[in-house]
């Protein structure tokens, strides 16, 4: 068993649960253990929630993150798996979990993973982080 799923993942009271808001958190050094061959994964984990009643403390996304370092995943599991632990621990409103996997082999992977409906008043945002070098 892959020791994230028993990782404890921080959170804390949403400060603003009166408002809809948007957070994003981008971390460009992801890595996992491609499960066919043993060789490092490499990725660009980019989170965005719209928070119900708690938020994921970013110490803990990034130990957090850790934990995939040396377990072999698929880039489709290891995506799905996080929005899962994710969605339990804060029960946002929406969340997406996006991993954009470095070439291999001369192929990129991008998967995402979503939960929930984007409100209304949050639909048209398309954050620069998504279009930036990061």
């Amino acid at each position: 068993m892959s020791e994230d799923l028993e990782f404890p993942l921080e959170t804390f009271e949403n400060p603003r649960p009166e408002q809809s808001y948007l957070i994003e958190s981008v971390t460009p050094e992801f890595t996992c253990l491609c499960p066919m061959t043993g060789q490092p994964d490499f990725a660009t984990i980019r989170l965005r929630y719209v928070p119900g009643p708690q938020c994921i403390e970013l110490k803990s996304f990034k130990l957090y993150l850790r934990c995939f370092r040396n377990a072999g995943h698929f880039h489709e599991d290891v995506t799905n798996r996080m929005l899962s632990k994710f969605v339990e621990a804060i029960q946002p409103v929406w969340m997406e979990v996006r991993g954009e996997f470095n070439v291999r082999g001369g192929v990129a992977t991008t998967v995402t993973a979503r939960h929930g409906e984007l409100p209304e008043n949050l639909a048209g945002i398309e954050p620069a982080s998504w279009n930036g070098p990061n």
